[in-house]
């Protein structure tokens, strides 16, 4: 069911009360004036009548009616006529008083657009420069000022959130070097332990690197604020490079990798690095053997759009938008296989945010899936 906007419902509502306000003033305007219209035909008496119809006036000769006789002249449809008139009145006066309406609320609520504007401009990125601004009517002030507030907290929200993270992957860092190095030691000092021991070294070896990466993005993710997003960067030769790193895992399933376009941007060089490696990686990682992955450049209007595609089966609908979620995985035996965490895409969309872009699944069917990102030029 379509919601009217607050401008219409203003306008509406307006429309409606002067509709009912005239109505009642026309039928007692109506009434009134048949009944002094009947008081004034009662009150003549006498004398011969002409009746003056519709169609004309009828004809007589003013010179047969006496000095002394009374003439009276009864006009006929009056009464229908002064009906219809007011009838006609009424409508224009609702019809133009709607439009004044319209316009009239469409001002006054200009201060609830020009908040809306500035809400609208708020980003994760923005949160501890943007203010709305409280120099605005009585009946916006209280809600500028708590919105204000909110900002804040969210704002020292996400920062104790990120001073965690960063806290709890540099603890984190040091002993699970330590363990990793202990594991790697045992296993060169004993390569004829027993099966059943080496088994045991092999999985604690992968469990621990794989907490070392995921400790490795989440430390990443939380110093992403801090780093300068002015380089002026080439995404085609970065494109090319990124493929040249990925190319000994592509080798393995027989992936071709195919780079067209180019463009120019200016952003976290280190950043968008790790951006277009994550995204091309999964999609080597996911795809199917002997498939294909290419990274296209374009400058579409204002933006610079880069697409990764693959030829793998697809990101079901309902999981779209979740991927990027931290730790979120579609399918978590396929993820543990390749080494996954969960992690990869969130950072993709933290990266892409930073720089005032968006990444999104622009289109996924059983043969294959693009991923799009877009920046402002």
């Amino acid at each position: 069911m379509m919601r009217l906007s607050l401008q219409w419902r203003i306008t509406l509502m307006t429309v409606l009360l002067i509709g009912i306000t005239c109505v009642a003033m026309n039928l007692l305007l109506c009434s009134s004036g048949v009944y002094y219209m009947d008081t004034i035909a009662d009150s003549l008496q006498g004398g011969s009548t002409v009746i003056l119809n519709e169609g004309g006036v009828a004809s007589f000769d003013p010179q047969l009616i006496a000095p002394n006789e009374e003439l009276t002249i009864v006009v006929d449809g009056a009464q229908g006529r002064f009906r219809t008139t007011n009838w006609y009145i009424t409508a224009a006066v609702t019809i133009l008083s709607g439009i004044l309406a319209y316009f009239v609320s469409g001002r006054a609520l200009k201060p609830l657009r020009s908040f809306a504007s500035q809400v609208g401009q708020v980003q994760l990125n923005n949160l501890a420069d943007m203010r709305i601004d409280e120099d605005v009517l009585p009946e916006f002030k209280q809600l500028s000022r708590s919105f204000n507030q909110m900002l804040e907290r969210l704002n020292n929200a996400f920062a104790a959130q990120r001073q965690f993270t960063g806290n709890a992957a540099h603890e984190l860092r040091t002993p699970l070097a330590l363990m990793q190095a202990q594991l790697e030691l045992f296993s060169a000092e004993h390569p004829d332990a027993r099966p059943e021991t080496a088994d045991i070294i092999r999985l604690l070896r992968k469990q621990t690197e794989r907490m070392t990466q995921m400790t490795k993005t989440l430390l990443e993710m939380s110093e992403l604020r801090s780093v300068p997003c002015t380089d002026r960067i080439e995404l085609g030769p970065m494109a090319e490079e990124i493929l040249t790193d990925l190319a000994p895992l592509a080798e393995k399933k027989g992936i071709a990798l195919v780079c067209d376009g180019d463009g120019v941007m200016t952003g976290s060089d280190t950043l968008i690095y790790r951006l277009l490696f994550n995204l091309t990686e999964n999609a080597i990682r996911y795809n199917r053997p002997n498939g294909t992955v290419r990274i296209s450049i374009a400058e579409e209007e204002t933006q610079i759009v880069v697409r990764v595609a693959d030829s793998g089966c697809g990101i079901p609908e309902e999981y779209r938008r979740s991927i990027f979620q931290p730790f979120f995985r579609v399918d978590k035996s396929r993820s543990r296989a390749y080494g996954g965490v969960g992690l990869g895409l969130s950072l993709v969309w933290e990266i892409a945010r930073l720089h005032g872009g968006e990444v999104l699944v622009e289109k996924s069917t059983e043969e294959g899936t693009t991923m799009a990102v877009r920046f402002p030029c």
